[in-house]
């Protein structure tokens, strides 16, 4: 079994590499986060949309590019590496991912050629405030085809304009796509990464239109995070990779006491265990792919698995990159706080590491249980 990307797959890679470098410097991403009112690079996302990179997996006929889920993958992977300040995720990991899931017909048709040509912004809205939303303590509710209720966090909330929400009908747990216009007030969350939008969501009588069927909102929920969690693993596990190559790149040039501080033990050690949870995490990234493109029956697990790796390897490389740049690496000057932002929001988006692991636990209990 081959597990390895195919020449035009590295050609897309390559391409969407040299994109991003002439696109989204370090410099394009400080513009968003020293302006509080911004929330996105509205023309990087203009940019990306004619890359047609939005509707890489979407199919054809319904305005996309049809190439797949790992042409997804790899353009993950540097839209990681360059920390793109960009709706990505939201919109075309969760939200064109549960259409094209879950979607009838007619919403297919209204709403996927809209976000692969960049006309739509999307969010997730299931959390509540702290804790794990479930059947009990889900507040959020439907009747009448009219949403009520907020949900805190939402990230890219502020901007989106099409939110996928988890509430109630008729007591019933459903996903409901809520055109988010009227009916609809906003408020701004600070958050520690700035380069992505989160916002509170208040809902008075928003028009809501359910996707699915009735009461299957927490199964086809756990379906779509699964989705999302293998494509987010590759933004982190190439934001993770950018922190290794800054990390060693400064090494290399940093002397101390008459030579490079690569030379140094210490500097070696963590330059080396950071390759090897980056290779850790690739690795999972890699079966989760698979498991994604051929929807193999081991998804679940192997979603689990790449989000645990990639959460644990950008956190780590983005901490180590730090200390390896010393003193300065603290500094708003450095770029190194840009990747160490973003490896916080990514760990949080779509579920933090302790519910994965937990989620990965019962998976393999499951699979013991059913052999």
């Amino acid at each position: 079994m081959n597990f390895d990307f195919s020449d035009d797959q590295k050609f897309l890679k390559g391409e969407a590499r040299k994109f991003l470098d002439a696109n989204c410097p370090a410099t394009r991403v400080r513009k968003v986060l020293d302006d509080d009112a911004k929330g996105h690079d509205a023309e990087l996302w203009a940019a990306v949309a004619a890359q047609g990179w939005l509707g890489a997996a979407i199919p054809e006929e319904l305005g996309g590019l049809g190439l797949g889920h790992l042409e997804l993958c790899v353009i993950a992977e540097e839209l990681g590496r360059a920390v793109a300040p960009i709706p990505f995720a939201s919109t075309v990991y969760i939200l064109a991912e549960a259409l094209m899931l879950a979607g009838s017909d007619e919403q297919k048709k209204a709403w996927l050629p809209k976000i692969a040509a960049g006309e739509v912004i999307g969010c997730l809205a299931t959390s509540e405030g702290p804790g794990v939303v479930t059947g009990s303590n889900l507040q959020a509710s439907v009747e009448g085809g009219k949403l009520s209720g907020a949900k805190i966090p939402v990230t890219d909330g502020d901007i989106a304009t099409l939110g996928l929400v988890l509430a109630k009908e008729g007591g019933k747990p459903g996903l409901f796509l809520v055109e988010l216009g009227g009916g609809v007030t906003r408020e701004a969350v600070k958050t520690l990464d700035p380069t992505r939008d989160a916002a509170k969501l208040t809902f008075s009588g928003a028009a809501a239109q359910r996707l699915g069927g009735a009461g299957e909102g927490f199964d086809l929920l756990e379906q779509i995070l699964d989705r999302a969690a293998v494509l987010l693993a590759f933004e982190q596990t190439g934001g993770a990779d950018r922190c290794l190559e800054m990390a060693k790149d400064f090494a290399l040039e940093r002397y101390a006491f008459g030579r490079t501080i690569a030379s140094y033990q210490a500097i070696k050690h963590k330059l080396a265990d950071m390759y090897v949870k980056n290779e850790l995490s690739r690795s999972n990234a890699y079966y989760g792919a698979w498991a994604l493109n051929t929807n193999a029956p081991e998804l679940p697990v192997a979603a689990s698995a790449a989000r645990i790796a990639g959460s644990e390897a950008y956190w780590f490389a983005a901490k180590e990159n730090i200390q390896t740049h010393g003193g300065i690496g603290f500094t708003w000057e450095m770029d190194c706080h840009l990747h160490y932002r973003r490896s916080r929001q990514l760990q949080l988006v779509a579920g933090a590491p302790r519910v994965w692991k937990e989620r990965l636990v019962s998976q393999l209990e499951r699979r013991n249980a059913a052999a």
